[in-house]
């Protein structure tokens, strides 16, 4: 749970190496920081004057592609930002939450170009969110084909994560839009990982038959990948607020078919036969969004780490696993805590950077200068 440390003398928190304080904005990203275990790393930026950068994906050419909460399809190239997004999409309903949330590439986008997203929209005269495939053609988006649509929405709680699995299938992440009784209801899906064939089929292997449910029990889930090694799925997922529950509780959790994973039943740390107790808990809340596992070799002491964002604690949580299973944890730590903001979303480069994106300007935070900005972790001399 929550309680692991790293050993001994160690401190479980971030160092900053050069000031105990928060170093001013313009000298942040340059300085050198240093985990727990020693390693030094450095923070550059990348891209700025972006608006909710919610989800970005790498191509395979080294494009990296960012969805903007408000609509937009971003794609920075050869290190810039392209002035123009290759996609403005006009029914998205941004409203508290909601918005362009999800953005991942079809498995095979080298030769079929799909790209999906994930977003809000308006459905007799309520929120609710679909997911669309795109085509991408001579830098533009075109060609949307409703995958799945009419999935509960509300201003809160939408989860909103894509992401292809190692078997080729799409993972859809749905909060429980505020009615946290549909989390428990299969025939529903809020609350749910949802589990889909690329052409938006259901696989023949889910847990629940002839449906998209692949998991249940949840109340707000923002963030996945699959371990490089197992292939388990992680997820992180937002713990009640106070008018749905006691607040706090937020999680780290083993996604498998078939399984409960507890909300509104249980929560936080309690534990009930049937129902999964999270591999880590966070109370005080701190908003777990994004996340992706290392597979770089830049930072070897990285590899197969979790590194997720958290919004309102503003740090990067970085999460080493137990080997030979990888089920238990055997290390955890909070980095950047309060320098770049909300973090909303991690993701590995080809590079073998870690990049990550502030979400600053979505009416939760302290925008700095400059803000939206993308950065990326690199190794220090």
């Amino acid at each position: 749970m929550s309680g692991h440390r790293w050993a001994t003398i160690v401190p479980f928190f971030l160092v900053l190496i050069a000031c105990s304080l928060l170093p001013a904005e313009d000298e942040a990203a340059s300085r050198t920081y240093r985990t727990g275990d020693g390693v030094r790393f450095r923070v550059q930026v990348v891209a700025e004057n972006l608006e909710i950068p919610w989800a970005m994906t790498f191509a395979p050419d080294g494009r990296l592609f960012v969805a903007e909460r408000p609509g937009r399809v971003c794609v920075i190239e050869k290190g810039s930002l392209r002035v123009q997004p290759v996609a403005v999409i006009r029914e998205v309903e941004h409203v508290g939450e909601g918005g362009l949330m999800g953005l991942a590439l079809d498995p095979k986008f080298p030769e079929n170009h799909f790209l999906y997203l994930a977003y809000t929209y308006r459905h007799q005269n309520r929120e609710e969110n679909r997911i669309v495939r795109y085509q991408e053609d001579s830098g533009r988006l075109v060609n949307p084909s409703v995958i799945l649509d009419n999935i509960p929405g509300a201003r809160f709680h939408d989860g909103g994560r894509i992401r292809f699995g190692p078997d080729g299938k799409l993972y859809i992440t749905t909060g429980d839009a505020t009615q946290r009784a549909l989390a428990q209801d299969i025939r529903s899906l809020a609350g749910k990982v949802l589990r889909l064939s690329a052409d938006g089929t259901i696989p023949v292997d889910n847990p629940f038959g002839h449906s998209p449910v692949y998991s249940y029990g949840h109340r707000n889930p923002q963030g996945m990948d699959f371990h490089p090694l197992t292939r388990l799925l992680f997820g992180t997922e937002h713990g009640p607020s106070g008018f749905d529950g006691p607040g706090d509780g937020d999680e780290v959790n083993i996604v498998e078919a078939g399984k409960n994973y507890g909300w509104p039943v249980i929560h936080h740390r309690q534990s009930k036969d049937g129902l999964v107790s999270p591999l880590l808990e966070f109370t005080p809340a701190i908003a777990p969004a994004g996340g992706s596992f290392y597979r770089g070799n830049r930072i070897p002491q990285f590899k197969n780490n979790f590194f997720f964002g958290a919004l309102r604690g503003e740090q990067m949580h970085r999460v080493v696993l137990k080997p030979p299973e990888y089920r238990a944890v055997q290390a955890h730590e909070p980095l950047l805590a309060g320098v770049f903001g909300r973090i909303r979303d991690v993701v590995d480069g080809p590079d073998g950077a870690l990049y990550f994106c502030t979400s600053n300007r979505d009416g939760r935070g302290r925008p700095h200068k400059n803000d939206d900005r993308i950065f990326r972790i690199v190794a220090a001399p």
